[in-house]
């Protein structure tokens, strides 16, 4: 077994391939923000479940397994669909303006998804980095 096959790494180049790919899309969709007609698309969140993980769906896809978390007990707080209540991410909603031209690009929503991307991508580089030092570490090489 190769050092680079260990599961978390192979979670962590998933996530930032699809993290690239995401850009790639919210990108197209900045440059055809006066395109008539122009539909935003994004992507869905990637399993990195026990799949191994693989790049997601386009949004609306079907993803197997349901992708929620499991309660174990009735005390827990449960997974929020909604987005009221503490943790809640107001601007996640889905409530984008159709221009009469028929383009649904709002820009604002798009450059707030693409520096949450690129926050998103680095963290996952860092933690990549991170842990190839640790098992440098690990295996006596620094």
């Amino acid at each position: 077994m190769s050092v680079t096959d260990l599961p978390i790494l192979g979670m962590l180049r998933t996530r930032m391939q699809w993290h690239q790919t995401r850009q790639k899309l919210l990108a197209e969709n900045v440059a055809n923000a006066d395109l008539p007609g122009f539909k935003p698309r994004d992507l869905a969140s990637p399993d990195l479940g026990r799949s191994g993980g693989g790049l997601a769906q386009p949004a609306g896809a079907a993803t197997p397994g349901g992708g929620g978390l499991a309660v174990t007990n009735v005390a827990h707080i449960g997974p929020g669909g909604g987005s009221e209540g503490p943790g809640a991410d107001p601007r996640r909603v889905k409530g984008f303006e159709i221009r009469p031209s028929g383009n649904g690009v709002n820009l604002e929503e798009e450059m707030m998804k693409a520096g949450d991307n690129q926050a998103d991508y680095q963290m996952a580089a860092s933690l990549y980095q991170k842990s190839l030092e640790t098992l440098k570490i690990a295996i006596g090489k620094r």
